[in-house]
């Protein structure tokens, strides 16, 4: 089988619309003809080179689709079913899968920073030479193969460009507030960064039932987009004094959880002071692997705690379905979110216009 896919062959380079191929399915693989993806800030790392994975490799971590054909052993799928792609499958017996941390599943951090599926192997190839998987989906493609784990079905009546978003952005975010942080109704609630996954923290503390929630970004545009996602406040956090404003929001003390979700040093420097004493803080933004970012100490003191939080504690068979019921509902957003479409030959457009800011999420849809 061949299908056309936007291969990456080096760091700043366009990506290539090319023909790859697919070997035969293993017993746990699930094929999935890839109807909606997005384009993340995590794919756009990669391809600037702050993210390293061996190359070629298809990008792609944030898709939607219908199962096409299913390996022997798989079970609770059929060909026909919709489906979410996780970019977080798990075996389910690992030393954390059965400690209930399946963000931390051996064989995926074992094998996914190299490009490989849970098996330690491949599907793809192009001129009979090895194309990698990104976070193990690689949806940036007419379809894709995932483990079982990392295809969850949802219900036929959710538009897979917007069931799409589920799998990263809306999950992290939401997720955050919701599943780790626990956040308890009348607290208040601070989110650093309004992108795709700081605006869907603000839905997650609106779901909670925060008293106040606090939306904290540079510019009128983003913080008024904001405000449709849930925050009751806004602060600019270019003001000389936005963390005082913070704190005046919040009786002087801080803020009970403060998500931080833009990824610099001064945000995150900025995550601990806005915190209360004895508040919480949940890191959803990240550096680079070896940067290096510090802290004032006092700031860091008072009991307060702190968090990194990679996906909101997902458990994505019982997650997804969860926020597609959510939507269909008007509990959470999703139509917002998509704020362009485009077709897979147009995918370097769109992660041009990704770099310079523009829009929350950048949709690719097939016919």
């Amino acid at each position: 089988m061949r299908f056309d896919a936007a291969v990456m062959h080096a760091v700043n380079a366009p990506l290539a619309i090319e023909q790859v191929e697919l070997a035969p399915l293993a017993p746990d693989d699930v094929l999935v003809k890839v109807m909606a993806t997005g384009l993340c800030h995590t794919d756009l790392e990669a391809l600037q080179g702050s993210l390293v994975y061996p190359m070629p490799i298809v990008l792609g971590h944030e898709g939607a689709g219908i199962v096409e054909a299913i390996g022997r052993d798989v079970t609770g799928l059929h060909v026909g079913d919709h489906v979410v792609c996780s970019w977080n499958p798990h075996c389910g017996h690992c030393f954390h899968c059965e400690r209930d941390q399946p963000i931390l599943c051996e064989p995926f951090i074992r094998h996914q920073p190299k490009g490989l599926l849970l098996d330690g192997t491949t599907r793809l190839r192009h001129d009979g030479q090895p194309i990698h998987h990104f976070f193990t989906t690689s949806t940036h493609a007419e379809y894709t193969v995932v483990p079982r784990s990392g295809a969850i079905r949802v219900p036929k009546d959710i538009a897979f460009d917007r069931a799409c978003v589920i799998g990263c952005a809306v999950m992290t975010g939401v997720g955050a507030v919701v599943r780790k942080a626990k956040v308890e109704a009348g607290s208040s609630v601070a989110v650093i960064g309004c992108g795709a996954v700081g605006l869907n923290a603000l839905q997650g503390a609106r779901i909670a039932a925060a008293a106040r929630i606090i939306a904290v970004d540079k510019g009128s545009a983003k913080l008024e987009r904001a405000k449709a996602f849930g925050a009751t406040d806004v602060v600019d956090a270019g003001d000389a004094d936005a963390l005082e404003q913070i704190r005046a929001l919040t009786g002087g003390r801080g803020a009970d959880y403060v998500f931080e979700a833009a990824g610099n040093r001064a945000t995150l420097r900025l995550s601990v002071e806005a915190a209360r004493t004895g508040g919480n803080v949940v890191w959803l933004g990240k550096l680079g692997v070896n940067e290096e970012t510090s802290f004032r100490w006092g700031a860091l003191m008072g009991e307060k705690r702190i968090v990194r939080s990679s996906y909101g504690n997902a458990r994505p068979e019982r997650d997804f379905p969860w926020i597609v019921d959510a939507y269909m509902k008007g509990a959470i957003k999703l139509d917002e979110l998509v704020t362009a479409r485009i077709a897979l030959r147009e995918i370097n457009d769109g992660f041009a216009a990704l770099a310079r800011g523009e829009g929350i999420r950048t949709v690719i849809t097939f016919d």
